[in-house]
């Protein structure tokens, strides 16, 4: 069944947010979830996390970078339009649980991860710290929305445009020291971005022994553990990221073979992108 756009807006230079008709997810999705979509019946299955679920008025959103064919599609849809399939909650909702307080960090379109997780965790009475980064400051996404919530919002850009000049993972050591020997000493770090971020986030906080938690983000196709593409590696056992995650301990994900994995297919992707532009361009 086609699912309606409700909404559709630009949060930032390639990356769209969509309110998608959703009623059957919304029924049973948490924080830390994610759904597998397809935009037209003839297209590839794409995982993308649920940023927020309007449990009153049957939606979900999502949060999409263009990168490749399937996600500049997504991309381009506009509200009125339909998306072919919608298919969750799929994976394990986030562990939520008073630690008194809790950093939340996203990279790029990883903040989209960590947003449903900032309420979540107000609710059970932490303290919630948000550090959130991008190239430069129109990249950088979620932030008044998570200044609704959390009781500190820490804005970070490469270049130095906005906020903190660096990066999250510099950012987050600040914090960690700043806290560690006071009563406000972080008791989890939830993390979400690019691999190479998630792995600096895990040996930032590995020294001090904070419970650091990474949401894994590998190939996936059925999102149900039937195909073997989301296979990480877990304190040396094999999990499948779709059923056993998308989140894990950080200190114990093989971050390298995670790398590797995501670049297997990164010539065919280039390829197809090449193909979707030359159509359009013969249109």
């Amino acid at each position: 069944m086609p699912h309606r756009i409700l909404a559709s807006d630009w949060l930032a230079p390639a990356v769209k947010r969509l309110v998608v008709e959703a009623p059957h997810v919304v029924r049973h999705c948490e924080p830390g979830q994610f759904v597998i979509v397809r935009p037209a019946a003839d297209s590839e299955r794409i995982p993308l996390t649920v940023a927020h679920v309007d449990r009153a008025g049957g939606s979900i959103t999502l949060i999409i970078q263009a990168i490749g064919v399937t996600s500049t599609k997504l991309c381009n849809l506009e509200a009125g339009q339909t998306m072919s399939d919608v298919v969750g909650p799929l994976g394990k909702p986030t562990e939520i649980a008073n630690v008194g307080h809790a950093a939340i960090v996203g990279g790029g379109v990883g903040t989209a991860v960590i947003y449903p997780q900032a309420p979540a965790l107000k609710k059970l009475g932490n303290r919630v710290t948000a550090i959130i980064g991008g190239r430069s400051k129109p990249y950088v996404i979620l932030e008044n929305e998570l200044r609704a919530t959390c009781d500190e919002v820490m804005p970070c850009t490469d270049d130095g445009s906005y906020g903190f000049a660096g990066f999250v993972t510099q950012r987050l050591k600040q914090l960690i020291d700043d806290t560690q020997n006071t009563d406000r000493k972080l008791g989890v770090v939830i993390c979400a971005g690019p691999v190479p971020m998630m792995r600096a986030v895990a040996e930032s906080t590995r020294p001090y022994a904070i419970h650091t938690i990474a949401s894994l983000n590998p190939i996936m196709v059925d999102g149900t553990g039937m195909c073997g593409g989301c296979r990480v590696q877990v304190g040396g056992t094999n999990l499948f990221a779709c059923v056993d995650g998308p989140e894990f301990d950080a200190h114990k994900v093989d971050f390298k073979e995670l790398s590797d994995r995501l670049t297997a297919y990164r010539e065919m992707e280039k390829v197809a992108m090449e193909r979707h532009t030359c159509r359009l361009a013969q249109r």
